[in-house]
């Protein structure tokens, strides 16, 4: 049997983020053939996914970044079954990894991502061979990316929600990117603005007001006009540029944002939030 040096097992440790002792058990298995071990490693990791597939993975981490010229950025998220391994060093180390890629390669899908080499293998890879080093299911369920001329991020404290919002003009005072981007994991917008609230958001909305119209006794031949009153507030409460500012509710999102500059607006956003 070969000689397994510590050297060997810290190596294959940072390769594979498994434990010291799955490694060395790992290396003594491949009789120090590194690739093997690798590989054990993985299907261990395989092994442990399939007995775990039908389990709910509904906690971990949402994270957002942008690059260093602050004109593209993306979110992701990466779910485990428990919020005590959503707080461990190591998953929290691989969720960065992958957003450092993924803003790095700028992929066009969640699927692009998975399939983006990582480190001796890919991303999907690598998620699944840390399933196998913490026991329990881990998913990659969201990616998204922004580009424009400027983009922000933000990450509540806790890593459970986080957002992403595109500006028409760069080279403003952080703080107002900043606000705005806090605004949006605030109060949860819909759309940037009317116009690009989904037409099925739009007709439910609607329905909704004219039911709860008939509910109050309104006759029939009124409901559309107070649905549609209804769908104004609407606007004004979730899309982004009607909103009422939260810093200052005498203006609105589009309000503070000319006064800081006639040109800037909000170009797009991202906001993904777990269960707070």
């Amino acid at each position: 049997m070969a000689t397994i040096s510590s050297a060997d097992v810290a190596r294959l440790r940072k390769v594979t983020m498994a434990g010291m002792m799955d490694c060395k058990k790992a290396l003594e298995e491949s009789n120090g053939d590194f690739d093997k071990a690798i590989e054990i490693i993985r299907k261990k990791g395989q092994a442990v996914a399939n007995k775990r597939a039908d389990r709910d993975a509904t906690e971990g981490v949402v994270l957002s970044k942008v690059n260093a010229a602050s004109n593209a950025g993306a979110i992701i998220v990466l779910n485990s079954e428990t919020d005590f391994v959503a707080k461990n060093a190591e998953f929290i180390s691989l969720a960065t990894k992958i957003l450092d890629l993924a803003l790095a390669k700028a992929p066009s899908t969640l699927d692009e991502l998975k399939s983006l080499p990582m480190e001796n293998s890919t991303v999907g890879e690598k998620v699944t061979e840390f399933v196998g080093i913490i026991g329990e299911k881990m998913e990659l369920a969201y990616y998204e990316k922004i580009a424009a001329a400027h983009v922000q991020a933000y990450i509540h404290p806790g890593n459970r929600l986080a957002t992403l919002v595109g500006f028409s003009k760069s080279g403003l005072d952080i703080q107002v990117y900043k606000d705005i981007a806090m605004q949006v994991a605030a109060m949860n917008p819909v759309a940037v603005d009317k116009d690009d609230v989904p037409e099925k958001v739009i007709a439910q909305e609607i329905e909704i007001g004219k039911e709860q119209a008939r509910r109050d006794g309104k006759p029939e031949e009124m409901l559309e006009k107070i649905a549609q009153g209804k769908l104004t507030k609407f606007y004004k409460e979730s899309t982004l540029l009607n909103q009422e500012y939260v810093k200052d509710n005498k203006l609105s999102i589009r309000q503070y944002l000319q006064s800081v500059d006639k040109q800037l607006t909000v170009t797009a956003f991202k906001r993904y939030s777990l269960s707070l």
